[in-house]
């Protein structure tokens, strides 16, 4: 990204999509969390008309699959089976960041189409000229995969839970749209945490002092160790992100009797908020639930934010006032037996997901006639 002058990219990027601006990308590769040695290669898109950068795509050569969200391991491993190379891919994406958005970029004084069919249509033949076996847009938008699926690209479904502002006033007006059951267990689990003597605060990244950020490090490590995950984010990515985007940067700290016991790290558009990672030096239960969703949700309605995404899988917050949302993506692969495969397998996947998500839906929290 120190490649590419801030200014000229951030000018492509839609004001509610934090996670695509320059610095956050730049974060990413000055901490060292996006590098060769981490296995993303950072190969940005860049398309100019003269010196005018008019379009652009965050783009990475892959040699693995972690810290994606969207999951081709079984793709990866069929093509170990038939004796192919799989690795390296191009990733079109935000590493680490499972947030729906314009993938492929255009600057808003020129026409988008053009600069879109340009972006995909170059994607496959960029792929071929790294030695990549496929290229794959993440968290796309339904105007990404127009221009992608004109160019070979198969559609991809997935599904997230995100919370909606539906005008609420504050959380108490939120809980009254739900039904009873689910409303009275909320109010449990809030009561929970106030009884152990849990207190949250609110700090923004310009706020964000030397203590904070190493809690926030070793809450973020605590968590990944747990999981026997591979905690590619460090200390100063979370610093430098504190200082380049401080409006964006949102954390909320657990503290009982003045001492740190469990975090949450936000990002903060203009309409939306979006969680990205949570953790606990100790067990307090329900904190999770309170920390991770009920906070959220009531920091957005106060500010008047319209939705809340919460990161990637959890049924689990269905029951919490979260609703499925389908997320996308597109995939193209140079071996044509497989490509075909792949289309033919999104294409059950869907049917599968939409009858999952039917069944979800029938599930919604809320009450079914509100007065």
């Amino acid at each position: 990204m120190d490649h590419i002058p801030r200014s000229q990219w951030n000018a492509l990027v839609p004001e509610d999509a934090p996670s695509l601006r320059h610095e956050f990308l730049e974060a990413l590769e000055r901490s060292g969390s996006c590098t060769t040695a981490t296995g993303w290669t950072p190969c940005h898109i860049t398309v100019h008309i003269g010196d005018t950068l008019v379009g652009g795509a965050p783009c990475y050569l892959k040699y693995h699959s972690y810290g994606e969200f969207i999951f081709d391991w079984a793709w990866a491993h069929a093509y170990q089976r038939a004796g192919l190379k799989y690795y390296p891919k191009l990733l079109v994406a935000v590493p680490f960041t499972p947030v729906s958005g314009n993938r492929l970029l255009h600057h808003p004084e020129f026409e988008s189409a053009s600069i879109h069919s340009i972006i995909a249509g170059a994607l496959p033949q960029i792929a071929t000229r790294l030695g990549a076996s496929s290229v794959h847009c993440l968290f796309c938008t339904d105007s990404d995969l127009s221009p992608l699926t004109a160019n070979g690209f198969v559609r991809r479904e997935s599904h997230q839970f995100h919370w909606r502002n539906d005008g609420y006033h504050d959380f108490d007006d939120f809980l009254q749209k739900l039904s009873s059951k689910k409303r009275k267990n909320i109010l449990r689990e809030r009561r929970r945490v106030r009884e152990q003597e849990i207190t949250l605060h609110w700090l923004q990244g310009d706020q964000l002092n030397s203590s904070h950020l190493d809690f926030l490090t070793a809450c973020y490590t605590n968590t990944i160790a747990e999981h026997g995950s591979h905690a590619y984010l460090s200390r100063e990515f979370f610093a430098q992100l504190a200082r380049e985007l401080p409006d964006s940067v949102q954390l909320l700290r657990a503290t009982r009797n003045g001492q740190d016991v469990a975090c949450a790290f936000f990002i903060r558009g203009k309409t939306a908020l979006f969680g990205r990672y949570w953790g606990a030096l100790e067990h307090v239960p329900d904190l999770h639930f309170e920390a991770c969703y009920y906070a959220p949700i009531e920091y957005c309605i106060k500010h008047g934010l319209t939705r809340f995404e919460a990161g990637a899988q959890g049924e689990h917050k269905l029951s919490r006032g979260l609703t499925p949302e389908i997320t996308l993506s597109a995939h193209w692969l140079a071996h044509r037996g497989f490509h075909d495969a792949i289309g033919r397998y999104t294409t059950e996947e869907s049917s599968q997901l939409a009858e999952y998500t039917r069944v979800l839906h029938a599930h919604t929290p809320f009450r079914k006639h509100n007065p």
